[in-house]
């Protein structure tokens, strides 16, 4: 999300018992309203129970909004998926039909969830496709749904290879990517 020439900085996860990373603003708010999100989105994160942002989100969100490569590390259900997913659809143009972000993820079942709560945070953002490209399904509709154009791209390595290979998937428009639970 950031130019070649700078550096991304890790956003360690937070020990037990350690103070959480307050958000922008002041007093340390930790609001989702204290960053720079269309009030359609707010009011959608509102709606979907998303009322303060967890250690994760305020720590990585304000950079990720603001275009900065980062390398994020939390446990499970920390709200990573929204920390990245709400940076990537604030840099999306809707009106392009070519896909800007890729989310690649270890196995089809975390590619699956990872859709699904994209497609949640999408709600309020009008005409966004996001694919799931994963093994286990025809290619053939896969292809069908990528040559209809599509905004986000989430699925496994391998998939993302065959499509890859076969011309199926271009990366041109590409300007956020996503490897979510790599390993060390």
């Amino acid at each position: 999300m950031l130019p070649s020439d700078t550096q991304a900085e890790p956003i360690p996860e937070r020990a037990a018992g350690a103070a959480p990373v307050m958000g922008p603003g002041p007093a340390g708010e930790n609001c989702f309203s204290s960053l720079l999100l269309e009030p359609a989105v707010l009011t959608n994160l509102a709606q979907l129970g998303y009322h303060q942002m967890t250690p994760i989100q305020a720590a990585s969100l304000p950079a990720a909004l603001a275009g900065q490569d980062l390398i994020a590390q939390a446990q499970t259900g920390s709200g990573k998926t929204a920390a990245f997913g709400l940076a990537a659809l604030a840099r999306l143009n809707p009106r392009r039909f070519a896909v800007q972000t890729l989310v690649l993820c270890p196995t089809r079942e975390l590619a699956d969830q990872v859709s699904t709560e994209l497609r949640r945070l999408a709600r309020a953002t009008g005409n966004i496709k996001i694919l799931s490209l994963c093994g286990g399904v025809a290619l053939r509709g896969q292809r069908a749904s990528l040559e209809q154009g599509a905004h986000i791209a989430v699925g496994t390595p391998g998939r993302i290879m065959d499509h890859l290979a076969r011309g199926y998937l271009a990366l041109d428009a590409l300007n956020t990517l996503v490897l979510d639970e790599a390993a060390r």
